[in-house]
């Protein structure tokens, strides 16, 4: 036994970062909540600041304002200058309410939320195969049972969604197409993008009728109004209208392989010949060796849906074995990508 630990006991072939970086993240990454939460970032956007001078702006000590700012400091949100605090062009960019792209309402979400993703919340969403999030069960049913967690919801996603709504419609020609159905399109982000990139493109935007009023003041902002219609849809059970363009934005995460078949049959189906379907989705890798934020997102569905992240060639099988040509994989912002195919 001697021996055995004697020999164990050497340099290993590997450091240990890779487990620190899992206890960090625990910690490290929930510094940006609560930066987000104090509101550091419109704060910074007043004027760069000392540590003391945000300490006094917030009524908080030096060592919890120095652990988080030196932490946002490290993932690239601020910058430090000659003693004082300075918001980077990414928190510029999407942590600042007055920026068309803001992302905070996610973090709200997060936050409001974040039960879903403790240790003890995932590990039963693990065991039992099944979502926690709202205390387990069906989320879409809640948000039509709940008007204001709906809305929540619907404000965090259009705050992932608007910036990379207005990429996706220059990645490939789609000038010939004429309408467009956002189907399940939640705040309508990206019937928003579509419409503004694609001048020549009418919207008709899906969803069941407390999402279709949410969107529609979204619509209005934008003075889309005569170029983006709201129709009250169940995508599952109700006629799709005609179209020579189908658009989904993680809408196929939230559901398992039988029922985005489905949902790709469907679109076959009501699609006019010559008609191309678009799901906009975070992807793994062919080999599903990651990458890892795809597969971050699997195991955030865990404990929201029914759902997981897809991968390119599995998405593309599922178009091609429905009947779809000219299949696609194209690179789109961000983590995100698009799958594309055409009805022949």
């Amino acid at each position: 036994m001697i021996q055995n630990a004697c020999s164990n006991n050497q340099i290993p072939r590997v450091d240990d970062r890779p487990l620190w970086d899992v206890v960090f993240a625990v910690y490290g990454y929930p510094a940006l909540l609560l930066a987000h939460r104090l509101k550091i970032f419109p704060l910074l956007a007043e004027s760069p600041r000392t540590v003391t001078d945000i300490c006094n702006a917030l009524n908080i000590k030096q060592r919890p304002a120095e652990a988080i700012l030196t932490a946002a400091t490290a993932l690239g949100f601020l910058s430090l200058q000659e003693g004082r605090y300075f918001l980077t062009a990414v928190s510029e960019e999407y942590l600042l309410e007055t920026s068309p792209n803001y992302f905070g309402f996610f973090w709200d979400l997060m936050i409001d939320n974040y039960q879903v993703s403790s240790f003890a919340s995932l590990e039963k969403a693990v065991l039992t195969d099944s979502p926690q999030a709202y205390g387990g069960g069906d989320i879409f049913k809640t948000h039509e049972e709940q008007i204001e967690l709906l809305r929540r919801f619907t404000r965090g996603m259009h705050s992932i969604s608007i910036s990379s709504a207005f990429v996706w419609p220059k990645v490939l020609d789609f000038s010939q197409h004429r309408l467009m159905l956002d189907i399940a399109g939640g705040s309508a982000a990206h019937s928003i993008g579509a419409a503004l990139k694609l001048p020549n493109l009418k919207v008709i935007f899906l969803d069941f009728s407390q999402v279709c009023e949410i969107a529609q003041e979204n619509i209005n902002q934008y003075g889309l109004q005569e170029r983006i219609k709201t129709q009250e849809t169940n995508i599952w059970s109700d006629h799709w209208p005609s179209a020579d363009l189908h658009f989904f934005s993680n809408i196929y995460h939230d559901w398992p392989p039988e029922k985005c078949h489905f949902l790709t049959a469907k679109s076959f189906n009501s699609l006019e010949t010559g008609g191309r379907i678009v799901i906009h989705e975070m992807l793994y890798d062919d080999q599903k060796a990651g990458p890892f934020a795809p597969a971050a997102f699997s195991m955030m569905m865990m404990g929201w849906t029914e759902g997981r992240q897809y991968s390119g060639q599995e998405l593309t099988t599922m178009l091609t074995e429905i009947g779809f040509k000219e299949v696609e994989v194209h690179r789109a912002f961000g983590y995100y990508s698009i799958v594309t195919g055409r009805k022949p």
